[in-house]
């Protein structure tokens, strides 16, 4: 549960602009205020499945930004190859210096 609320969190901060001001509001309640379906249903005065079924429409829509465009999933492999950066830069001697340049190549092929 706890990796599907960070994996949800991560895909809002990359496509909170192409979700409708209801789904931001609902997402925003119940995955960063910790609201619950009925805190948000009696806030929103709606029912409490009409919540549910917005935020697994919100979810699914997430799902369907970074099935197709990918952000999330460069912003990692961004990361890993950082990592390596840094890695290399702290060995830094003539091998070090060609895997340095070599995982600077994969990076910037990334976009």
């Amino acid at each position: 549960m706890l990796e599907k609320i960070l994996r949800v969190n991560a895909l809002y901060d990359f496509y909170q602009p192409l979700l409708t001001p209801k789904q931001q509001e609902y997402l925003d309640l119940y995955y960063l205020n910790d609201y619950s379906l009925g805190e948000i249903a009696e806030k929103c005065s709606v029912s409490r499945q009409a919540v549910y079924d917005n935020l697994k429409r919100a979810e699914s829509t997430l799902e369907a930004f970074e099935e197709k465009l990918g952000l999330f999933r460069k912003y990692q492999a961004r990361q890993v190859l950082l990592a390596a950066i840094r890695t290399c830069a702290a060995e830094w001697d003539n091998e070090g210096q060609a895997e340095l340049d070599s995982v600077l190549k994969k990076l910037e092929n990334l976009d």
